[in-house]
């Protein structure tokens, strides 16, 4: 690695020529840094460059491997560090100014680092690898060692710094987390240690951390279990267990984008969300720094604010509003406070104080900023913004803003140079920015933006002009005469699609443009023809490239498109001509659409053997191309006579290999003799275009960025441009080569240039009378063309990108007025061709509106005509056509819809069959109910599954255990009865057998359930007392599955003779309504008769036929099935019309017998007699024949109707008799359903104890596999700890080892030391004794410590301090120096010898290096003690851990077993037997225990007989009491009655005699005298109240002349209180500010509060134990004078 200009990769011998880069420019947006107080550096491509923003100098640095990767600078030194990018990278580190290489470090990382970071002091760089290793590596780069390295898998880090305060840490985040790492040393190892910063939860508040493994048990519920962590229900066992954590519990935390450390080691922090957070460096938590906004919510400027925001001028006019939670992307620390920047592209001081912070502005910018750095001295700020550019300032100054690079909105699309290519070039970037360069020293001098996506670039060689193509279509002229202020001159819309390809021919008259979608313009060059668009050709497919070639000798420029179409997968070569001609009359070679006609252009084509990716054609007709699927370059020959219409596929007549792999693409210099390949490698071989030889080969950029992008020769060739997708623009001269070989490019140069002068020289002109390009069409056109520019959006790290909603909203924009050159050609040949036939066409159209006339006319005598005559509509259509069209549509929609439907339908067949094959099919019992006759009673069956042949051979091998079992103990209870009892009596036997069935009831009252009632057999079932194992468990559900399938099956054979019973019911009910239906209609009574049915729960599988009935719409029918109809309605009707032919038999019957054969009595009774005829005449006309008749007709006329009335009376009866035969029966029925109902809640009650059986089962199968889960998980964790225990005892033994081997050395040096200083006068005996004590005084003499300066105004905020192995060699240094100044010989005493003084400095000598040495080694081992500490520290803490593990196993161990010994167990108890507190929904069964009846009703017998003693007792002492208190309640009477009389004795004794007593004794009338005193005492009543009046009213004058005195004071006061306020806003202001500086008084103020309130509270405390000690004295006393007042029931027992 070497400096670019001066040193480069050594060329190959075989390479007979060279380049060296002569510059480069751009900027990858990616980290950079100052090297020196004035330089700053960043990586570009295979390069670093260097820029000095004072002189602007620069220089550069490049990697000889290929891309710089990870890059750090440290301004504080000097250096920098960066590493390549190719597998096993190696990192570099550098000195500036010299670019001398200082190391070069070869770590463990296979693919690449992705940062480095140097320590502020000292000689560390830290480095963090990417895949796969993500592993942090510290290296002491002075010594180029590797100190220690540690990986965190999948861990992606994109931010490093160590803390400027200590080497020992580091700060590492991501995008989700943050790591602070310490480097702990002993001696010369060194060690890692993480620990994650914990972030604030994404709303703000504090994410509490808890960790899911250890979690207390709760083993107070005893009928759940212990709560056990999640991961023990969730069944995780290894390290998975560890760190699972449920999705409802993950809080997701903030986004870190930035941090910076303090001086005090704290973190300040930023995040995506805005918050302003602080780290605490003993806590490692963050914490929410709120901003402390202004009054006016105003943003505060600091005097040196500066804007270089084109928007600023109104918001510093007006004032701008404060900014909140920006999203804070930079910050660097200065002493005055923060610096920080974010998303709203504005740099702020940052004042922080405690929790809050206050802002001031000191930058704006246009774009987001996402860094800021200082420079050494930190009198200089660094601004990066997300686009790239860079700005230096001073914040603290007034100076300008410098402008270090003004970088592209996206990457470099194309470079070229400025004709004639000598002085500028100018490259344009995917943004539509154009920069301007100077190619002496590569300065930007101009630039210029179009505000639209970019896609193809060219200069002219006829004009200083720059053509540039956009993705919609347009072509821009950029006017260069003048390289400072460049503008557009003119824009040609050719077409909506993308410009792909701008290409000028040599001859500089066209200019060739390719879209993308295969269509090629010629415009014309001359800015003199305002670039006229000559024509255009259209492409049968994709364009890969184009090129052109210039023939001096026919004046025409031949042009070679090459193609690929896919599907013959070789390449195709169109290749036509530019005569002159179609610039001269360009009419005669266009049609009227614009299209060049072909024998203008001689368009001819030829096929490829390959496909190629590039091609170049020379003079010679030779044509080179490169091959895309292998990476070879072929050279054709094109013969000179061939037909236009052959296409022969041509041959290779030379391939040589490439040594470049990816796509690539070929160019030839100016004057034909170089051929130039670049390709995806970032390589560019320069061959001979005769033979193909490599002249020189340049790695100008990397593979790793796709290589090389664009490539320009100069006129001369002196000069190439070279643009990659990195993002850097290189320029490369020839720094050797034959002189023969640049003097040929010279000349071509120079002679193509002396033919274009003339052009340039009078296109120049013209260019600067050219006005700005303005547009025309208004707001309109301006909004939909420069409106792209907002909707694109620049991103950190890469170039250039559109959003999804943008494109669609470029797409679905309001179209500009503006028409394409196509369309205006097309449009223009439309007019032509309606001019020229106006006529023609208006003659068509009279004839149209004619023939609509006569059709109409047609129509309306249609309407008229009779129906058999009319024509149907359609026969009046003359477009057959379009009616057929139209019905085969409709037949199409029609077949679709009705597909749609028949889909439709089949899904819900098989839907249906799914279903019914589930839910009916499936089912051995089909369920359905039963409903009562008369009662709202409905009662189910249970629907039933068959049972699969392996549940039941499981259940049979369950059954077959339990009969094995039950038969071996039933064996061993009769051996040990055999062995135990030789012979019983017979009674004993019998006592015994009723032994037994005690204990089989009592084993059937703890069976917990009622199931053998129910047609179960329980004997098979575990008792529930001894299932313990997990088998028993699972054989004990089967079981009971098996019970309650039994339970099931005895239900539903109940059921379904109910069932069938009903049917039966049904069926009688009909036969009885039968004949109730004939009765009544023999009555002729209208009467509702009851019908019996069956409902739909009752028959379900009606539900799955469909009636025809149920079906409202009109059956579809096939044209087959109508058919089918039609035949079968014509049969019916044949066969009805030949039974109706002959009826003779019918006819008879109906004449003799009314139709009948057999009379029945009924219709006898309904016959009338008739009356005899001569009933119509005069009664006493009749005679006596006719009156004996006429009675004879009464009597039969009185007997048919007695006999009509004994037969209604019959029906009536019979009737009731059927109506109560059906009310009783169908009752009966009503009370049997009742009776199945009951049976079918009990049967439900007994399955609901069984599953609940089942449930408490499975249960404790879970909890016992959970408890297992957590005891294999804690035994898991409890394995890693030993070995963790292991490795931390090994490192303590190691430590520990290190220190007391290096405390023995640094003994044995400390002994020698002071052996050195016992043995100084041994070592000079020859020297006299006063010589000796004054040489002894100068051995212990030593020089004053060298002391550094500390600076306390330095801008700093770390302060000025070197490193403190720089520190030490320092004081070292300068102890020496005094040691020499002493050493000199005017030091030596008088008289002494020269060869002792100089013996006396070498052993001073000594024991100063011996002093130093123990003092560093002193240092050492107190280093390596402290690690020893943290190393113990670490044992210890993990011995804790697995004391915690054993407590916590040995608590599951016991919990495990205890729940396994304590069965849950279902009981069944009468009401009454369980005597707990109901206060609870689910009892408490934690202290309840199982005692037998007997006992507990013995011991209520024995509490009922000594309760009635203790009542008889209390009774008896009750009344015995009461004449007690009787007698004293009546002593008490007479005792006050004798004190009443007493006290009225006693006043009448001393009563006193007054004067009013003697005057009513004495005065005769007391009345009248008593009527005068009280005139006399109303008169001087009036006269005091005279007085008073008089008084009131003065007292009122004095009142009213006070409350004007008052009116006044309250003026007055009112002008004090405001005084007042004013001086307590200016003292409460003084007492902030005396409050906020002398914080200490403030602690102290509270300390001394805090400790008042302890006091008080402890005082509070002690009162209300006095108090409290108080109350239970006093009712303890209570208690005892209620006992003594009151008797209390109380057990005797007691006493």
């Amino acid at each position: 690695m070497e400096a670019a200009k001066g040193s480069r990769r050594p060329a190959s011998p075989m390479h007979r020529a060279e380049l060296e880069v002569r510059w480069v420019q751009g900027f990858t947006n990616r980290k950079l840094g100052f090297v020196n107080n004035k330089t700053i550096c960043y990586p570009c491509g295979n390069y670093v460059i260097f820029i000095n923003f004072e002189t602007k100098e620069r220089s550069l640095l490049r990697c000889q491997s290929g891309s710089v990767g990870a890059f750090a600078v440290n301004g504080n030194q000097g250096i920098i560090a960066f590493s390549d990018r190719q597998l096993k990278p190696t990192i570099y580190v550098y000195t500036f100014p010299g670019l001398t290489k200082q190391a070069k470090l070869k770590g463990q990382a296979s693919l690449d680092y992705s940062l480095l970071a140097f320590s502020h002091t000292g000689s560390y760089l830290a480095s963090y690898s990417s895949v796969p290793e993500f592993s942090l590596s510290i290296w002491d780069w002075s010594k180029k060692t590797l100190l220690c390295s540690q990986s965190q898998p999948g861990v992606d880090v994109t931010a490093m710094s160590f803390n400027p305060m200590s080497w020992h840490q580091l700060c590492l985040h991501s995008g989700t987390s943050a790591t602070l790492w310490n480097i702990e040393r002993s001696d010369k190892e060194h060690f890692l240690k993480s620990r994650p910063i914990t972030l604030l939860a994404q709303d703000g508040s504090t994410v509490h951390e808890q960790s899911n493994f250890f979690s207390s048990l709760n083993t107070h519920d005893s009928y759940f279990g212990p709560l056990l962590p999640v991961p023990a229900v969730a069944g995780l066992v290894e390290d998975e267990a560890e760190t699972f954590k449920p999705k409802d519990d993950t809080q997701p935390t903030v986004h870190p984008t930035v941090h910076c450390w303090t001086p005090t080691s704290d973190l300040y922090m930023g995040c995506e969300e805005g918050y302003f957070l602080k780290v605490g460096a003993d806590t490692f938590k963050a914490s929410t720094v709120h901003q402390k906004l202004s009054p006016d919510a105003k943003a505060k400027l600091r005097a040196t604010f500066r804007s270089v925001s084109g928007s600023t001028g109104k918001s510093q006019e007006f004032g701008r509003q404060e900014s909140q939670n920006v999203v804070l992307f930079a910050m660097a620390l200065h002493k005055d406070g923060l610096y920080a920047a974010g998303n709203d592209g504005v740099v702020r001081c940052y004042q922080v104080k405690g929790t809050q912070f206050q802002t001031e502005d000191c930058l704006e910018v246009e774009q987001p900023i996402t860094n800021l750095i200082f420079s050494p001295d930190y009198t200089s700020l660094l601004v990066e913004t997300e686009k790239g550019s860079l700005y230096v300032f001073n914040p603290n100054d007034n100076e300008d803003v410098i402008q270090l690079l003004d970088a592209s909105e996206g990457q470099f699309l194309g470079v070229d140079f400025i004709v004639p290519g000598s002085e500028h070039c100018v490259s344009v970037a995917e943004s539509g920015e154009m920069h301007v360069w100077r190619i002496e020293d590569g300065a930007c001098i101009s630039k210029v933006a179009l505000h639209t996506m970019a896609t193809a670039m060219a200069c002219s060689l006829s004009s200083h002009c720059v053509a540039v193509g956009t993705k919609r279509g347009y072509v821009f002229f950029i006017d260069v005469t003048d390289v400072k202020l460049p503008k557009v001159v003119h824009r040609v819309l050719l077409t909506e699609n993308c410009v792909q390809f701008l290409h000028y021919e040599q001859s500089g008259q066209f200019l060739i443009t390719g879209t993308s979608d295969g269509y090629i313009f010629i415009l014309n060059a001359l800015p003199s023809t305002t670039f006229q668009v000559l024509g255009y050709i259209v492409l049968s497919h994709k364009i890969i490239e184009l090129t052109s070639l210039y023939d001096v000798e026919k004046e025409a420029s031949e042009v070679i498109v090459l193609l690929c179409p896919p599907d013959i997968k070789r390449a195709r070569l169109e290749v036509f001509s530019l005569p002159r001609k179609i610039v001269l009359d360009n009419e005669e070679c266009i049609n009227e659409r614009g299209l060049l006609k072909d024998h203008a252009i001689r368009k001819r084509s030829y096929d490829l053997e390959f496909p190629l990716s590039s091609v170049v054609r020379r003079k010679d007709t030779s044509v080179y191309g490169y091959a895309s699927h292998a990476p070879f370059i072929c050279k054709y020959h094109f013969a000179s006579k061939i037909s236009w219409k052959d296409s022969p596929i041509m041959k290779s007549d030379k391939r040589i290999p490439s040594k470049q792999f990816g796509r690539a693409f070929l160019r030839l210099s100016p004057h034909g003799k170089w051929l130039v390949s670049v390709a995806e490698s970032g390589v560019l071989i320069i061959h001979d275009a005769v033979s193909l030889d490599t002249l020189a080969l340049e790695h100008c950029h990397s593979y790793h960025e796709h290589g090389i992008r664009s490539l320009a020769f100069s006129l001369d060739g002196q000069f190439i441009l070279v643009s990659g997708f990195d993002g850097a623009v290189v320029l490369l001269k020839w720094k050797r080569i034959g002189e023969r070989k640049l003097k040929d490019a010279v000349d071509f140069g120079n002679y193509l240039l002396t033919n274009l002068n003339n052009y340039i020289f009078k296109e120049k002109k013209f260019l600067r009378n050219m006005p700005e390009w303005a547009r025309i069409s208004g707001k309109s056109l301006e909004s939909a063309l420069f409106r792209s520019d907002s909707q694109i959006k620049f991103k950190k790290g890469s170039a250039i990108e559109i959003e999804e909603e943008d494109e669609y909203f470029l797409l679905t924009q309001e179209k500009s007025s503006e028409q394409t050159w196509v369309d205006q050609k097309a449009e223009k040949a439309i007019k032509e061709e309606t001019a020229k036939f106006a006529d023609k066409r208006k003659e068509v159209k009279q004839g149209i509106k004619k023939l609509r006339k006569k059709i109409q006319e047609m129509m309306f005598e249609n309407a008229k005509v009779p129906k058999i005559e009319k024509l149907d509509q359609q026969e009046f259509n003359l477009d057959m056509e379009e009616q057929e069209r139209q019905q085969i549509e409709s037949e199409k929609e029609v077949a679709r819809v009705r597909k749609d439907i028949e889909m439709e339908n089949l899904a819900n067949a098989y839907l249906r069959a799914i279903i019914k094959e589930d839910c009916w099919d499936a089912m051995s019992v089909k369920g359905r109910s039963v409903r009562s006759f008369h009662l709202p009673c409905e009662v189910q069956n249970y629907p039933m599954k068959q049972r699969s042949p392996e549940e039941l051979a499981f259940l049979e091998r369950i059954l077959h255990m339990k009969k094995i079992e039950k038969a071996d103990r039933k064996l061993r209870r009769d051996i040990v009865d055999f062995e135990s009892h030789v012979q019983v009596t017979k009674e004993e036997g019998e006592k015994a057998e009723e032994g037994e069935k005690r204990d089989e009831e009592a084993v059937h009252a703890l069976e917990g359930s009622l199931s053998s009632r129910f047609g179960a057999d329980t004997s098979v079932l575990y008792p529930q007392m001894e299932m313990h194992t997990r088998e028993e468990k699972i054989n004990q559900i089967i079981l009971l599955r098996d019970v309650i399938y039994n339970v099931k099956t005895a239900f539903n054979t109940d059921f379904d003779s109910v069932a069938r019973m009903k049917e039966l019911e049904i069926a009688r009910v009909k036969e009885r309504n039968v004949r109730i239906s004939e009765i009544l209609n023999q009555l002729n009574i209208q009467e509702e008769i009851w019908e019996a049915t069956f409902t739909d729960n009752e028959k379900p599988d009606r539900d799955l036929k469909v009636l025809d009935s149920e079906i409202k719409t009109e059956k579809y029918l096939t044209p087959l099935q109508k058919a089918k109809e039609k035949i079968m309605a014509r049969i019916n009707h044949k066969r009805r019309l030949a039974a109706q032919g002959d009826r003779a038999r019918e006819r008879g019957l109906m004449d003799m017998m009314n139709g009948v054969l057999e009379v029945k009595k009924e219709d006898i009774l309904k016959m009338e007699i008739p009356p005899p005829p001569f009933v119509a005449k005069p009664e006493g006309l009749w005679s006596e024949d006719e009156k004996k008749m006429y009675k004879e007709y009464e009597k039969k006329v009185k007997e048919l109707n007695e006999e009509r009335e004994k037969h209604r009376k019959i029906l009536e009866t019979e009737l009731r008799k059927l109506q109560s035969s059906v009310q009783e029966t169908t009752q009966t029925f009503d009370e049997i359903m009742n009776r199945l109902f009951e049976k079918k809640v009990k049967s439900e009650m007994v399955i609901y104890q069984e599953e609940l059986k089942i449930t408490n089962l499975l249960y404790s199968l879970l909890l016992h596999e959970e408890l297992s889960t957590r005891e294999a998980g804690l035994s898991h964790y409890l394995e890693k700890k030993r070995k963790e225990k292991s490795s931390t005892n090994d490192a303590v033994k190691a430590a520990r080892a290190q220190v007391d081997s290096y405390r023995e050395s640094y003994d044995i040096l400390v002994a020698e030391d002071k052996l050195m200083e016992r043995g100084f006068k041994k070592e000079f005996p020859d020297v006299p004794i006063h010589h000796i004590d004054q040489l002894f005084k100068l051995y212990k003499r030593r020089p004053r410590a060298h002391k550094t300066k500390v600076v306390h105004d330095t801008p700093n905020p770390y302060g000025d301090r070197p490193g403190s192995v720089k520190a030490f060699q320092d004081a070292y240094a300068h102890l020496m120096k005094a040691i020499d100044e002493m050493d000199e010989l005017e030091n030596k005493p008088e008289g002494l010898d020269h060869n002792i003084w100089e013996r006396f400095c070498v052993s001073r000598r000594a024991k100063v290096e011996s002093e130093q040495q123990i003092k560093q080694k002193a240092l050492t081992l107190a280093e390596m003690q402290t690690f020893l500490q943290k190393r113990i520290e670490d044992d210890e803490k993990v011995r804790k851990d697995i004391e915690q593990i054993f407590n916590e196993l040995n608590l599951l161990r016991e919990l495990k077993m205890n729940y396994q010994l304590n069965l849950m167990i279902q009981f069944l108890f009468k009401q009454g037997q369980v005597e707990l507190d109901g206060s609870n929904l689910i009892p408490n069964y934690t202290d309840a225990i199982l005692i037998n009846r007997s006992i507990i009703e013995e011991l209520n017998s024995t509490i009922r007989a000594q309760g009635e003693r203790k009542v008889a007792s209390m009774v008896e002492s009750k009344d015995f009491r009461k004449g007690i208190f009787q007698l004293e309640w009546e002593h008490k009477r007479i005792q006050m009655q004798i004190d009443d009389l007493n006290q009225k004795a006693r006043d009448i004794q001393k009563l006193n005699v007054t004067k009013d007593h003697q005057l009513f004794l004495r005065v005769q009338n007391y009345d009248s005298r008593m009527n005068r005193e009280v005139s006399v005492m109303e008169a001087t009543l009036t006269f005091i109240d005279k007085v008073h009046k008089k008084n009131v009213q003065h007292r009122e004058k004095l009142i009213m002349e006070l409350e004007k005195q008052i009116d006044q004071k309250k003026v007055a006061n009112q002008k004090i209180s405001k005084e007042i306020r004013e001086m307590l806003v200016s003292v409460s202001e003084r007492r902030h500010i005396y409050e906020c500086s002398d914080s200490e008084l403030l602690k102290q103020k509270i300390h001394k509060e805090h400790y008042e309130d302890i006091l008080q509270r402890q005082q509070l405390v002690d009162l209300a134990k006095a108090q409290a000690q108080e109350l239970s004295i006093l009712q303890a006393e209570v208690e005892r004078l209620r006992m003594r007042t009151f008797p209390a029931f109380f057990d005797v027992q007691e006493y």
